[in-house]
């Protein structure tokens, strides 16, 4: 993610992931996940991908998914720290229980559960 404010942005998912971030410079943090690396960078650091690549704070398109154990009690515990709500928890046609909020930047996040007997099938071996 390309950010304007990194310090922001860090600390919300700092918050949301209950980890701290691994600021490898002033301008660029890692959040290492069990299952991925989320990288935030300034947007100083876009010019490092190429001319006219990243815009801060301009995704439209990309859903962050993230699966959890339990749905109902990160709701909870993300009431304090989210502002803008999208989706409050809902069961998905595909058997996921899901909900969707925005970060400081706009960037759509998902968490999700799997709750049917299909959903949680097809995510055992994942």
């Amino acid at each position: 993610m390309i950010t304007d404010d990194l310090d922001r942005l860090v600390s919300f998912y700092e918050r949301v992931f209950e980890m701290q971030a691994e600021r490898l410079m002033p301008v660029f943090a890692e959040l290492v996940l069990a299952s991925c690396t989320s990288a935030i960078g300034h947007s100083q650091t876009a010019q490092l991908f190429g001319t006219d690549t990243v815009e801060a704070a301009s995704n439209c398109t990309v859903i962050l998914e993230f699966r959890v154990d339990n749905l109902g009690a990160e709701y909870v515990r993300l009431q304090p720290l989210v502002e803008q709500w999208v989706q409050e928890p809902t069961t998905m046609p595909w058997g996921n229980r899901s909900m969707l909020f925005r970060d400081p930047d706009g960037n759509l996040v998902n968490y999700f559960e799997p709750v049917t007997e299909e959903a949680i099938k097809r995510f055992g071996a994942r």
